[in-house]
């Protein structure tokens, strides 16, 4: 499966299998998807969730999400205040 491929299938199975399930309790956190077995996990930060997700699936097709967030983090610098 290409990267685009592994994207779309990971936003896929995040709107209609996960995002019910985690997204109220977990904004902020890191989600990684197998999109293979559809199987995720969730933490703090992206790198504990995607070795543990290589140790149960070895050939895992993972995609590494932030959850509520459209993007995985950012580039450059903020300007101005924080805002939530």
């Amino acid at each position: 499966m290409n990267t685009s491929a592994t994207g779309t299938r990971a936003w896929e199975l995040y709107n209609t299998r996960i995002r019910d399930q985690v997204e109220a309790e977990n904004k902020g956190r890191y989600i990684v998807i197998d999109v293979v077995s559809g199987d995720y996990e969730i933490g703090d930060d992206y790198l504990v969730p995607i070795e543990n997700m290589h140790r149960r699936y070895l050939d895992a097709q993972l995609y590494t999400m932030r959850i509520g967030y459209p993007a995985l983090g950012r580039i450059g610098r903020r300007v101005g205040p924080a805002r939530e």
